[in-house]
């Protein structure tokens, strides 16, 4: 294991499993080295994937299981080539990441942080806060219409929302309007939420231009990874107000996340937390294991991603 998974998870594994805790080891290279041999499986965590490095030195390896959805952070083509089976959680983790790109929203346009510091540092007994944003009744477009992005439509539509969504094909089963350009739908949209899939495809894919079509009046919701948005471009528009503000899960360089962001007064910032409840966390932990029974029980892989 790369990382540790919650003690609730842990226990099992270590009584089903001959468990090598990667992350405890003084020297990282000696241990994989000592056993590379008898390493038949990885248990990851999409934020630490599986390196076609790590990959190459596991000789025996049969499977990689993700603790997570995204499997960015693992070398698809290098399981491919040798055969390693990956597996993730999908879909046990799309309500509670629905739930917070709405929160994340509802906070940035109601400044509710912004309520709660008025409130506790008294500055409410010296006059009024500032009025937000309307949330209810606005054009809502949703980069990445899967099985999160639609989930996040199905949660907005309480909300008289006008929504559309970004994907490569129109979704025959949506009455949401189809982009086929993401410019396209920033120009239209009020809100921009993105849950995109991470790597190369879709790196820094909200550019400058998807920014600036957006425009002084319009905000950003990211909750998908921080490669999606070019945060070069992003911290720009925010300091120089070209868009009126930006909720954010997700960064590059996570934890360690640029210090610019901290000085702003137009974001709301999470710590990669869509998927951060106790109920969701248990139901994804118990997805890697049956991933791991099946495996070494000979039986189909729940739910197989290579």
């Amino acid at each position: 294991m790369p990382g540790p998974y919650p003690e609730w998870d842990m226990e099992p594994m270590q009584a089903s499993y001959t468990l090598l805790r990667w992350w405890e080891a003084p020297d990282r290279q000696a241990f994989i080295a000592e056993h590379a041999a008898d390493i038949r499986a990885v248990a990851t965590r999409g934020e630490l994937g599986a390196s076609a490095e790590l990959i190459a030195s596991l000789p025996a390896l049969e499977l990689i299981a993700c603790y997570g959805v995204g499997t960015d952070g693992i070398d698809l083509a290098a399981c491919r080539a040798r055969g390693i089976r990956v597996t993730n959680t999908p879909d046990v983790l799309n309500g509670d990441v629905a739930d917070l790109a709405v929160g994340l929203t509802l906070a940035l346009q109601r400044s509710i942080p912004a309520g709660d510091r008025f409130v506790r540092s008294g500055e409410w007994a010296r006059g009024p806060m500032p009025l937000a944003t309307r949330f209810f009744g606005q054009r809502v477009g949703i980069a990445g219409f899967g099985r999160i992005g639609s989930t996040i439509a199905r949660r907005l539509s309480g909300f008289e929302m006008e929504l559309g969504y970004f994907s490569r094909t129109a979704r025959e089963d949506s009455p949401h309007r189809h982009f086929g350009s993401l410019a396209a739908m920033a120009e239209w949209c009020d809100v921009l939420i993105v849950i995109l899939p991470g790597g190369e495809a879709t790196r820094g894919i909200v550019d400058a231009k998807v920014l600036q079509a957006l425009g002084p009046k319009g905000w950003l919701v990211n909750v998908s990874r921080g490669t999606t948005v070019d945060e070069g471009a992003l911290l720009q528009a925010l300091e120089q107000r070209r868009i009126a503000g930006a909720a954010l899960d997700v960064f590059q360089n996570e934890p360690c996340i640029d210090p610019r962001f901290a000085a702003l007064d137009n974001v709301v910032l999470h710590p990669h937390h869509g998927s951060g409840t106790e109920q969701t966390r248990r139901a994804m932990g118990e997805l890697v294991r049956r991933n791991l029974q099946a495996h070494f029980g000979g039986r189909p892989l729940v739910t197989p991603v290579a």
